[in-house]
């Protein structure tokens, strides 16, 4: 059965709902039943049939808020510390509230005092300070943040990203083009709508992330092809990052080194973490790639540290945060393992939360 749109159901009956999930998922954990939490490598190591979604205690109060999005954007930020930790497998949690049509697209990590760069699927930039998106609780509404900006016809909200004084800005677009700017370009004095790159040959944009200048780019397509090259080898006007099989699309891009890893997610809710020490890099841009996950829909490509934590949101605006390290480090193909359980549902995107 289909679950319905629940948009506009109140928040006593979404509690319920919730509820009665979770009551569902413990009893199909038969370790469950066992009533004790397991150390952080034997949970890695389990089946995910025995997975515990347990509940870990919340963190102090800070600063640093989750941002979440939907394409037309309808954008809230809640304070971190009010999501508390569970295992990888649970359900997570309801959070922005939303139509069906117009489903969570983005979330991210910034501090209350921080820039965001808001990038639309047609490659223009707007700066927004964090403090002008409504806080919020859990699981509320939010407001529009597109209203701020001149969006033209089908112009979507893409990416959020937290402003930085240094580095480079990758971008990366479906068709697997690629371009990086200097993080010069998006200061105080950047144009509103400024285009980043040309719409019209790049297409629309698949990804973005931040990188230092001296590492290597790990491109990631829809169904699980993956390629790493040196940033260095991008012109300055972009190029080909890699070449896309027929029915493919790019969909993420990561910064990393020989000694990084790359958290992948696919649209069953299952993950892995691919070190980079067994994908070896190509000599230039452009290339075919290689598969990194077995899949048929890959969603997203993140450079995680063991010490991270992720957090991911589904279509139906659910939010799970777990620790980086319950997922078991690979150097080869696999198909990942169980990070988040969903029911007519699928992961919209992720985020990594470093821990200092």
């Amino acid at each position: 059965m289909k679950k319905p749109d629940l948009y506009g159901v109140r928040s006593e009956v979404l509690q319920y709902i919730e509820h009665l999930e979770q009551e569902l998922n413990s009893q199909q954990h038969s370790q469950a039943k066992k009533e004790r939490r397991l150390p952080v490598q034997e949970v890695a190591d389990l089946p995910p049939d025995d997975i515990l979604e347990v509940n870990e205690p919340p963190e102090p109060p800070t600063t640093i808020c989750v941002i979440t999005a939907t394409g037309s954007g309808i954008a809230k930020r809640t304070p971190r510390h009010l999501y508390n930790r569970q295992r990888r497998g649970g359900m997570g949690i309801f959070d922005l509230e939303t139509s069906e049509k117009d489903p969570p697209k983005v979330i991210t990590l910034a501090d209350q005092n921080q820039n965001l760069l808001l990038i639309t699927n047609m490659g223009r930039a707007f700066r927004l300070p964090v403090q002008a998106i409504p806080e919020s609780p859990i699981r509320s509404r939010g407001a529009s943040i597109a209203a701020k900006f001149n969006l033209e016809g089908e112009e979507q909200v893409a990416a959020l990203i937290p402003e930085q004084a240094q580095g480079y800005l990758a971008l990366l677009s479906q068709s697997g083009m690629v371009r990086m700017l200097r993080h010069h370009v998006f200061g105080e004095y950047m144009k509103p709508g400024a285009a980043l790159y040309d719409f019209r040959a790049f297409g629309a944009l698949a990804g973005v992330t931040w990188t230092p200048g001296d590492g290597d780019l790990f491109i990631a397509t829809q169904q699980g092809r993956a390629i790493r090259f040196s940033e260095k080898l991008t012109p300055p006007q972009g190029a080909q990052g890699i070449r896309l099989a027929n029915n493919d699309r790019a969909i993420g891009i990561a910064a990393v080194y020989p000694d990084s890893s790359v958290f992948m997610l696919s649209a069953d809710g299952r993950g892995s973490v691919r070190l980079m020490e067994g994908f070896t890099p190509n000599k230039a841009p452009g290339a075919g790639g290689k598969f990194a996950l077995t899949t048929d829909q890959l969603v997203c490509a993140l450079s995680v540290k063991p010490t991270d934590e992720l957090f991911i949101i589904s279509a139906l605006s659910k939010i799970i945060r777990f620790r980086v390290e319950e997922i078991p480090q690979k150097d080869g193909i696999v198909q990942g393992v169980v990070c988040m359980s969903l029911r007519a549902d699928e992961p919209a995107s992720a985020i990594n939360n470093p821990i200092s």
